[in-house]
């Protein structure tokens, strides 16, 4: 790092569970960000701003006038713009010296499965469950971790999936195949509470860094919280020997 990149993230490199080498495997990390909306805005933004080296985001969607109430990434200027993109120049205006690629695409198959295959951690941001079920199952044939986030009317979750860890669940543990109860409700559908994304993709953001930066412990089991009574919860998740993408046959 040169005097200016040490002046830039001066204030995380005096925290010693960070330090000037977790700073540089940051540096030197890269996050895939599937989704650049409501969670993915603040994911975006924070992973560039603390010092991820490389971004990619993915988002086949263009800003509507809807989003722009929890969607920080976006301004009123990017109305009709791929979301992916727009994140992206918000992502470079914080940090110029990140390099950020955005797909503009919906990423799934042999595409999914490069992009995750080519990432240090990846980082669901998606809203539907079909999305959720190919991500995880790429991100465990890649043995890549994974901080999966979900955000609807005043409630919240986050939870991280590591294959390297055998004790680790996965996505598919957590909501097994065929008893989700059907596809993910949207915030079109039901309506979120500005805030909420923002508090849950910034945690999203917190456990990327520490998953590539190496401090601290990462998240373990499935934290939701409850934005109506100001209550986080904890559950502990167990990996499931019957589950179809992490059980042992």
């Amino acid at each position: 790092m040169d005097d200016h990149a040490l002046l830039r993230y001066s204030r995380q490199i005096m925290l010693d569970q960070v330090d000037i080498e977790g700073q540089e495997r940051l540096l030197a990390g890269h996050a895939l960000v599937i989704g650049a909306g409501g969670l993915g805005s603040p994911v975006a933004l924070y992973l560039a701003a603390a010092g991820m080296g490389r971004l990619t985001l993915a988002d086949a969607d263009e800003v509507e006038l809807s989003n722009l109430q929890r969607q920080i990434a976006h301004a009123t200027v990017d109305l009709g713009r791929n979301k992916a993109e727009s994140a992206r120049e918000a992502a470079l205006a914080l940090n110029p010296s990140c390099m950020i690629r955005a797909l503009s695409d919906h990423l799934d198959g042999e595409a999914l499965a490069r992009s995750v295959a080519e990432a240090d951690v990846v980082l669901d941001c998606t809203d539907r469950f079909s999305s959720r079920y190919a991500i995880n199952a790429a991100c465990h044939t890649a043995q890549v971790p994974l901080v999966s986030g979900a955000a609807i009317r005043f409630s919240g979750q986050l939870a991280v999936f590591d294959p390297r860890d055998p004790e680790s669940p996965c996505y598919a543990c957590l909501y097994p195949p065929g008893e989700e109860g059907g596809e993910a409700l949207s915030c079109a559908e039901s309506g979120v509470v500005a805030p909420l994304v923002g508090l849950i993709g910034s945690f999203q953001a917190l456990e990327a860094i520490k998953l590539v930066s190496g401090a601290g412990t990462p998240h373990r089991g499935l934290s939701t919280f409850d934005g109506l009574g100001g209550q986080w919860r904890h559950f502990r998740v167990p990996r499931d020997p019957a589950c179809p993408v992490c059980g042992s046959f």
